[in-house]
């Protein structure tokens, strides 16, 4: 089947309520199908941008890590989204500054950088979707910034497991306490003290390497 009748019917799965279907057309004819497998790069820092990414299926979690080497997730890309942050960096010929890593198999297409301008004049739901995307990644980001600056630890675990469940939509996660430590910049002893906890508190059901959520986190 020709490559771009697959990316044509792709996108009107996932954008056909977003983007008009001149729009959809342009997208299969000149994109290319990225399949990403659980745990591995989407993007890294400091990598060349050549595409941007609209995921197709699946769930891209991002990184930001600072000079010492200390990771924090910042927020998840799903079906429907794009990185806005990646963007921006290729409009300006930037490297990336966050890391892109796949939390489920990951289905995307990239659109490549010397279009981007193009869409944004020729087509009004391009625009339109790229402002929304700035938007919602800012407000996650503040979100995010609340939390550490607000929340106490425990209170952040239970927010961040309860948000792993809404998006695997699976009330049983296959986590580390490592990982959930390095997606909170925390430490392993620290984050197993607080799980206890919860799991006392009947909010979690706690085993190794597996954690149940009993209750939401509101």
């Amino acid at each position: 089947m020709d490559n771009s009748i697959i990316l044509k019917r792709k996108l009107h799965h996932t954008y056909s309520e977003l983007f008009e279907k001149e729009l959809l057309q342009e997208i299969s004819e000149v994109g290319y199908l990225r399949k990403v497998e659980k745990g591995q790069l989407l993007v890294d820092i400091d990598e060349e941008l050549t595409h941007i990414p609209l995921i197709i299926n699946g769930v891209v979690k991002i990184i930001r890590k600072d000079h010492n080497g200390c990771e924090l997730s910042i927020y998840y890309l799903e079906p429907g989204d794009t990185c806005s942050i990646s963007f921006a960096n290729c409009i300006h010929r930037k490297k990336s500054i966050f890391r892109g890593i796949a939390e489920t198999n990951v289905e995307a297409i990239g659109i490549p950088i010397n279009l981007v301008d193009q869409l944004l004049v020729k087509y009004q739901s391009w625009r339109h979707y790229i402002i929304d995307s700035y938007h919602c990644r800012l407000m996650e980001m503040v979100e995010t910034i609340d939390s550490l600056a607000f929340m106490k630890m425990k209170a952040r675990i239970w927010k961040y497991l309860t948000c792993k469940v809404k998006i695997s939509n699976n009330i049983d996660l296959e986590v580390t306490h490592q990982d959930i430590a390095d997606d909170l910049n925390s430490t392993r002893v620290v984050i197993t003290r607080i799980l206890k906890k919860l799991h006392e508190e009947n909010k979690i059901y706690s085993t190794r390497n597996k954690v149940k959520l009993l209750e939401f986190y509101e």
